[in-house]
């Protein structure tokens, strides 16, 4: 028998995969489906272990603020927004679907302001802003990830 082992049984180390939190609402797209969004996500803070009203809470919000408003300018015959929050491993990733066609350009010149500021804000959170065609329809899914700060 080798030394450190000493007749003790071997204990199992099991891997338990992170725990995933997601919450998906549809919001109508119409005047007040900023608010909405806004506040769909905000209700999720307490679960996401985000503390309302803090700076990370703020920048959560502008995103998805800039996000949907680019659903209303871009994608305005799309009948309503999937607004996202999934948490896990350390990370917040806001989740924006429309069924518009085309993709936004995220990088160089073809970029806009807004998507500019939301990959900035990502940055700043060590989080990047990334886009991918939907499952379902035709239209496309706007992500930013987040590492939510300790």
């Amino acid at each position: 028998m080798r030394p450190w082992r000493r007749g003790k049984p071997v204990a199992a180390v099991e891997h338990v995969p992170p725990q995933v939190r997601r919450h998906v609402v549809s919001v109508p797209v119409g005047p007040q489906a900023v608010a909405r969004a806004r506040e769909a996500v905000a209700a999720r803070f307490a679960e996401a272990g985000v503390m309302a009203r803090s700076a990370f809470a703020d920048v959560v919000l502008l995103v998805v603020s800039e996000l949907v408003a680019n659903v209303l300018r871009h994608a305005p015959r799309s009948p309503f927004a999937g607004v996202g929050i999934t948490v896990g491993s350390g990370q917040l990733v806001i989740s924006v679907e429309d069924t518009g066609p085309s993709m936004p350009e995220l990088s160089g010149d073809g970029m806009g302001a807004g998507l500019r500021m939301v990959a900035e804000l990502a940055a700043d959170y060590d989080g990047d802003l990334s886009c991918e065609p939907a499952f379902h329809h035709s239209g496309k899914i706007v992500l930013v990830r987040f590492e939510v700060p300790r």
